[in-house]
């Protein structure tokens, strides 16, 4: 297995919603939302589409990367909560950009992101593809029960994605794991007009429903396992990983972890103040904004753990070789 990250590229909604508009017509606060999430603000698609961010996030990846979409061999897509039920989201970016690749998505929620960069991995390592745009898609406004404080105030809506190339030194250990509990975190889909179908009972909305709590739990033990046996593994102490990136789902949980394995909060990257929890687009857009501020040297180790409904958790060691964007 190997590949290196060339490019780097992310496109956010322009309207920015703050904790302060949100108690306009939810039973909350700026102060409540702030201590209790760190999320100060979000972006919440208005005019634009998910095609819209997601074309616009890959064009300045492929622009990150100096090469066009024509020298793509493959388009992976992290989304649940695609413009299309059909066909992919990846499909409808391929349209766009003008590529001809095999193009489909991968549906892992928050941890999307990792799933689809090991999808990807396997493809340039069985010399299937020697470029790939990996693009995580998030449009997480429209399963959002609005009346819901305790939920539509963590999330909004990003697309962020790299290019990977066959060759390098990434990724150093990758893992994926499901730990089945859907109800902890649940979207009923959508129920149908079939004629030949039982009479149910009335179908539940296709909003987001959370058990706050058990999440919190899930996340806090078992990203710290993933770091503790990424450490183990590799031979790699986690005090000589230079970066890690975790998923942006409530600051309290990335306070956990690092207390929980005495990580310096210096190494652990935190955006989700202004852009909520983005879903599986959180860690390629902290990685975009980290190469873009030019704190990513070339060499350095980068840590990537995902974990969300499922419950799934991903993570994954990257040798960062890209220079910056």
């Amino acid at each position: 297995m190997s590949y290196t990250i060339i490019g780097t590229g992310s496109a956010l909604p322009a309207r920015r919603v703050t904790n302060v508009e949100l108690s306009d017509f939810l039973d909350t606060s700026d102060e409540w939302i702030r201590t209790r999430t760190g999320i100060r603000e979000r972006r919440i698609c208005t005019a634009e589409s998910l095609d819209d961010l997601a074309e616009e996030a890959s064009l300045r990846a492929l622009a990150s990367a100096g090469i066009g979409p024509k020298d793509l061999d493959l388009i992976v897509c992290s989304t649940t909560t695609a413009d299309h039920l059909m066909p992919a989201e990846a499909c409808a970016v391929a349209e766009r950009l003008g590529a001809s690749c095999p193009a489909f998505d991968v549906s892992a929620a928050c941890s999307g992101f990792v799933f689809a960069l090991d999808v990807a991995d396997g493809y340039l390592e069985r010399g299937r593809a020697q470029r790939a745009l990996v693009l995580s898609a998030e449009k997480c406004s429209r399963i959002m029960d609005w009346t819901d404080r305790s939920t539509c105030v963590l999330f909004g809506d990003a697309a962020a994605a790299v290019v990977v190339s066959a060759g390098g030194a990434s990724p150093l250990w990758t893992r994926l794991r499901t730990i089945p509990n859907v109800a902890a975190l649940d979207v009923p889909g959508v129920d149908g007009a079939s004629p030949l179908a039982s009479a149910p009972a009335a179908a539940a909305p296709s909003v987001l429903s959370m058990k706050g709590r058990s999440v919190y739990r899930f996340a806090v033990t078992e990203v710290s396992r993933e770091l503790r046996d990424m450490e183990d593994e590799t031979g790699i102490a986690l005090a000589d990983i230079d970066h890690f990136v975790l998923h942006q789902a409530n600051e309290r949980i990335i306070e956990a972890v690092c207390t929980h394995l005495g990580l310096e909060r210096s190494r652990v990257a935190v955006n989700l103040a202004t852009t909520g929890n983005v879903s599986s687009a959180c860690i390629p857009l902290a990685l975009d904004g980290m190469s873009r501020a030019g704190e990513l040297a070339p060499g350095e180790t980068v840590a990537l753990v995902g974990f969300g409904a499922g419950l799934d958790v991903a993570s994954t060691l990257v040798r960062w070789e890209a220079g910056p964007s």
